[in-house]
């Protein structure tokens, strides 16, 4: 019955150690006959109690505090063992040996090893207020409920691995959604990456930096003090000199980590900058990632803690990727800013052409023009704006009496069947100018109409000829 109950205390909390571990502990003491237990978790370094039952209050607190092993029974879990039974604790001298028998009255312990394969997680310790050595049986039930502790713990590890695998899955497709939104402004997408990269690496604040060269410019911040941003601001100014880990990303560093701000020559040395970020902006551990293209920093990410408490291995590979992600926020401004760039310069080189040029694309409908095309027939700017296809704009052309004859569908036919070929001709509008016209084909599909005016060239052979017949005769 109390397997069962665990059990389904933990179908009913995926995730939530908590009331997991309460349970176990209040199962297994009160079916071993225990005074009083507790669940304990490993760090690498100390025994942590979690879950706890019938201790005194001076234990309680001891307990969450943490104790090393050394000296302890318990030491044999941590050397493999599978348990450690202590008939009579008041024969051990330790410290802590002493301290449990004398706070808590503890003569036998009873300690079970919390492992997942060859990883030690914890121990649940059973105690008993007189020498009363525990039976095989009280031993075996305990080490059951173990397991189901493990199981418990491994559930919440996949469940939160889970968890923050979606979580950073939607903060990448959120920023992306940005990117795609901004292009070009990089604004909006640095302090999207930042926020996240803050919120999903449980930070309280942090700040993005550009860099180029020499110079370094805040690009993002984020829960800042404003005087301490402000401070922040005489580093860009150049009226104060970057820090150390910055300074440190700019010559080569990938990620800089520093556990303890407080703890830091740069605050022993009290620079304005260390000093500030403890005591105005509260911060303890801080980690700076770099921004790299081409092997060279362009920026680097710096998140703090208020508490001294490090930033893990997966918290840093998530920052990387956020840093990945800037980069190619980055280049693609840069790339959109050379491309508008580009395509203004070919605007005016397109409108100060001395010809009409106007194109249509592979759908025959009209994609773009320049002003001296809209000038020489005297289109309207409503009308280029409808974008027409080629069939409207010849009507238009013919019912403003451009090709000159009053067969308008006969001679819309005859060029619309010509549409793919190239060809130039020769045409008189009805203001009398003299127009030459040229159709060369675009490789993706569609086709480019020049308009000459070549008025005054027809002048000038009409002239040239005339005076050329006037001296025949003569002759």
């Amino acid at each position: 019955t109390a397997t069962a109950e665990v059990l389904q205390v933990i179908n009913s909390s995926p995730g939530d150690l908590a009331p997991v571990f309460e349970a176990i502990v209040e199962k297994a003491h009160a079916l071993c006959d225990a005074a009083y237990g507790s669940l304990q978790l490993w760090d690498g370094e100390m025994f942590r109690g979690i879950a706890m039952r019938g201790f005194p209050e001076p234990m309680v607190e001891r307990l969450r505090r943490g104790y090393k092993p050394q000296g302890m029974p318990c030491e044999r879990i941590v050397a493999g063992e599978r348990i450690a039974h202590c008939h009579d604790l008041a024969e051990i001298d330790n410290p802590i040996a002493r301290s449990g028998v004398e706070l808590g009255g503890v003569r036998t312990i009873l300690y079970v090893a919390l492992r997942k394969d060859d990883t030690l997680l914890g121990q649940i310790v059973a105690v008993r207020c007189e020498v009363r050595p525990f039976s095989d049986k009280e031993i075996a039930l305990v080490e059951n409920f173990a397991a189901q502790a493990v199981i418990a713990m491994e559930n919440a590890r996949l469940i939160t691995e889970t968890r923050e695998a979606l979580e950073q899955q939607t903060a990448t497709a959120e920023v992306l959604q940005v990117i795609n939104s901004s292009p070009g402004d990089l604004g909006p997408v640095f302090d999207a990456m930042l926020e996240k990269a803050v919120r999903l690496c449980d930070a309280i604040q942090g700040v993005l930096w550009a860099i180029d060269g020499e110079r370094v410019k805040i690009a993002a911040t984020h829960q800042m003090a404003a005087e301490f941003i402000e401070l922040l601001r005489q580093i860009e100014r150049g009226e104060l000199a970057p820090p150390p880990q910055l300074r440190q990303i700019m010559e080569g560093e990938r990620v800089v980590h520093v556990a303890d701000v407080a703890e830091h020559e740069l605050f022993r040395s009290g620079h304005p900058l260390a000093k500030a970020a403890v005591e105005t902006g509260r911060v303890r551990t801080l980690v700076w990632v770099a921004l790299v293209k081409d092997n060279v920093a362009v920026g680097a990410f710096a998140i703090a803690r208020r508490e001294v408490r490090p930033f893990s291995d997966k918290q840093i590979a998530l920052l990387q990727n956020f840093a990945a992600q800037a980069v190619i926020a980055i280049e693609n401004a840069r790339l959109l800013g050379e491309i508008r760039q580009r395509q203004a310069e070919l605007r005016v080189t397109f409108d100060n052409m001395a010809d009409g040029v106007v194109m249509f694309d592979e759908e025959l409908r009209l994609t773009a023009w320049n002003r001296n095309f809209q000038e020489l027939l005297d289109l309207p700017d409503a009308l280029l704006a409808e974008r027409p296809s080629y069939a409207d704009y010849l009507r238009i052309l013919a019912e403003r009496g451009e090709f000159g004859t009053d067969d308008i569908e006969a001679e819309l036919s005859r060029r619309l069947e010509r549409a793919d070929q190239e060809f130039r001709m020769e045409r008189t509008r009805p203001d009398g100018r003299v127009i030459e016209v040229r159709r060369n084909a675009v490789p993706d599909g569609g086709f480019v109409l020049i308009y000459s005016d070549i008025t005054e060239r027809k002048r000038s052979e009409a002239v040239a000829g005339e005076r050329s017949a006037g001296m025949g005769r003569t002759r």
